[in-house]
């Protein structure tokens, strides 16, 4: 007796369909499952089997095979309880109905036959959309992300028992709707706002440029100036994330179990802020059976690296390649997978081990030696730095500022101004499968960069004196680039190149 269900295994960010067949044949019980299952595949058995017979269902003591195709693929975790115990039910004639192939299934199965939630929802629904489905039966708690995908028939259960009743339509289920115009009417709700921020004009000047032109950006300043309040504000004037965004933003997020029933698709752009004493694996992504790691996370936001020279060095090396490339590729024997990491690089950090290097408050004073300054600035490289388009220093705030009101503008009027120079960004790069500054490769970069010949003087003045890399003399005409779309300049002007400039100031500062 045989029985087959449709289901889908996650590949990275994406899923692959997965054909589950039941054989089930007269004998002594044993149950085997093949193609490649995880651990948590192989305990499927028992759970399916108890559920199976908790619902009202006989179980008998037969031979059991499940077939996981393809089978040279690796399966992990628990979405394939459901279209296993179906396919065995109908195997056994116990499940009476022409729908198996329609439809796809996913959920954990418990003991007692309910159904439990699963990560990595939104991409199964999006690959059976793809796959021209007709729709897909998920646990009720993952239907509203799943809904998102309006071209797929959502069918959200509570247990096996419910699934079964639907399938010999003994029971109608209504597909699960989410309003999208809804979902997204807060999309820029957020409890923090620039205007929080006393002082520091210069550096949310410096934000500004960073955000407009997607640019990396490292702040340096003693201990409470508000590096890290004003980096938590960035996501504040950003741009809005797009549909397009949204949903591979929310990809990643799925798989990494980080979405709730509630929240659905994630609407703002991600914020991650790990500790350093994170792991190179949990920074790039990785394991047995590979996961994102804090970079895909950030992908579409902001990765705040707080302390920087206190993450350990081989931890900050693995952040070259995708600062550069924009996607992490990891290898195995069997696979190679690819995560997305379009992020843009929030780094902040003191002068100096103890953080009142060249303080000017009274009380504040450095007493670091020059060897363990020296010691404490090299652990960031010099490649890395080259990375980093903008450094500004962030000083102490003064008493006269802190005791005053707030001043400045709020977070909405810079994102206005941030968009507006995104869209000229868009539309300057249509042709060329790009969208911000940060992304010209050289070619782009002698295009859209061109300079007059007193702009050419200030910036070779600046490589001769500061003795900055090839890559620097690149990130400085992209961040003048940028600089110039702020104040809808179609030409680099000398004071947006003097203004560029300035912001790589800091490598000779600090670290000559």
């Amino acid at each position: 007796m045989y029985g087959k269900t449709y289901s889908y295994a996650i590949q990275g960010i994406d899923a692959q369909k997965v054909v589950v067949e039941a054989d089930v044949k007269g004998g002594l019980y044993k149950f085997h499952i093949v193609g490649l299952p995880s651990n948590s595949v192989k305990e499927s058995r028992n759970r399916v089997s108890a559920a199976i017979k908790n619902s009202g269902f006989r179980f008998a003591n037969h031979l059991y095979t499940v077939n996981l195709a393809p089978a040279d693929i690796k399966k992990d975790g628990v979405a394939l309880d459901i279209p296993t115990a179906l396919a065995l039910l109908s195997a056994l004639n116990q499940l009476q109905t022409n729908k198996l192939e329609d439809f796809a299934f996913i959920g954990e199965l418990a003991l007692d036959g309910s159904v439990r939630p699963i990560k990595g929802v939104l991409p199964i629904a999006v690959a059976a959309w793809r796959d021209k489905l007709d729709g897909l039966i998920l646990p009720y708690e993952n239907a509203r992300e799943a809904a998102i995908i309006e071209e797929l028939s959502i069918i959200p259960i509570t247990s096996l028992n419910e699934v079964i009743n639907f399938l010999e339509d003994r029971i109608e289920i209504e597909p699960f709707k989410v309003d999208k115009k809804d979902i997204f009417n807060h999309l820029n709700d957020s409890p923090v706002d620039m205007f929080d921020v006393k002082g520091q004009y210069h550096v949310k000047r410096a934000l500004e440029v960073a955000a407009a032109g997607g640019h990396n950006l490292l702040m340096i300043g003693p201990p409470g100036s508000g590096k890290t309040m004003l980096a938590r504000r960035i996501p504040t004037i950003l741009p809005s994330l797009t549909l397009e965004e949204s949903i591979e933003t929310t990809k990643i997020h799925s798989v990494a179990g980080l979405t709730s029933g509630r929240q659905g698709v994630i609407t703002s752009r991600p914020f991650r802020s790990p500790h350093h004493t994170i792991s190179d694996v949990a920074l790039i992504g990785g394991g047995s059976y590979p996961k994102p790691g804090e970079v895909s996370l950030s992908h579409n936001g902001v990765l705040f690296l707080d302390e920087l020279p206190e993450f350990k060095k081989s931890v900050l090396e693995v952040l070259r390649q995708p600062l550069e490339d924009e996607v992490v590729t990891i290898s195995r024997a069997t696979q190679s997978l690819e995560f997305p990491a379009k992020f843009m690089l929030v780094a902040s950090m003191n002068p100096c081990p103890c953080g009142y290097y060249g303080s000017e408050v009274k009380g504040h004073t450095c007493n670091c030696s020059i060897s363990q300054i020296q010691k404490y600035r090299s652990r960031i490289s010099g490649p890395l730095l080259d990375r980093i388009d903008i450094h500004v220093e962030v000083p102490a705030v003064k008493y006269d500022e802190l005791s005053n009101m707030p001043t400045g503008e709020k977070s909405a009027i810079i994102r206005k101004r941030v968009n507006n120079s995104r869209k000229i960004q868009l539309e300057r790069f249509a042709n060329d499968d790009i969208f911000s500054n940060s992304q010209m490769n050289p070619k782009q970069i002698r295009k859209y960069c061109k300079l007059d010949n007193e702009s050419k003087l200030i910036l070779q003045n600046a490589m001769d004196k500061m003795g900055l890399s090839a890559r620097a003399f690149d990130r400085i005409l992209k961040v003048s680039r940028t600089i110039a779309d702020l104040e809808n300049s179609e030409d680099i002007k000398v004071n947006h190149i003097s203004e560029a400039v300035q912001y790589r100031s800091l490598d000779q500062k600090f670290w000559e």
